[in-house]
């Protein structure tokens, strides 16, 4: 276990690409400090956007807080309707319930964070540009379109 992350070590954490399954501009390498910190209940991570990519699908949780912590690079967030730009120090928190947010880099240098957050077993994550909910429970997800989906009556 690794309770210290020294600059150094952090760049010797190989890189994964992730690209969002909503979204193929989300395209995120990622350095994972999770499971070298032995985190078992939040994500955290060192992340790096390149030139014209979005860390995500503009989305909401119902179950999970998470943070961004600009370490490098300038971006536009996208918070609710506002757009917003980002430098360096800056800081985005987003607790359960919060407006829908992405990050983009329209910049020609790379954009560096810190991403971390909760890791619930069971979360409802909203995407309302795409109309789309996906429900993470049982160490599954699934997803459907809001036109699929049907309000049940309230029972007392």
């Amino acid at each position: 276990m690794q309770y210290l992350f020294k600059a150094a070590d952090q760049a010797a954490i190989p890189e994964t690409k992730s690209v969002h399954q909503f979204n193929n501009q989300a395209v995120r390498h990622v350095r994972t400090l999770t499971d070298l910190a032995g985190l078992s209940r939040i994500g955290m991570h060192v992340v790096r956007l390149e030139t014209g990519c979005d860390s995500t699908e503009l989305h909401s949780h119902d179950n999970d807080e998470e943070f961004l912590v600009i370490l490098q690079g300038n971006g536009v967030a996208t918070i609710g309707t506002d757009t917003v730009e980002v430098t360096g120090g800056d800081i985005m928190a987003f607790p359960c319930g919060s407006p829908p947010h992405k990050l983009h880099n329209p910049n020609s240098e790379d954009l560096i964070y810190l991403m971390g957050g909760e890791k619930n077993a069971n979360d409802v994550v909203h995407y309302p540009r795409l109309q789309r909910s996906m429900v993470k429970s049982a160490d599954k997800r699934y997803w459907s379109d809001w036109s699929d989906q049907h309000e049940l009556p309230k029972k007392f």
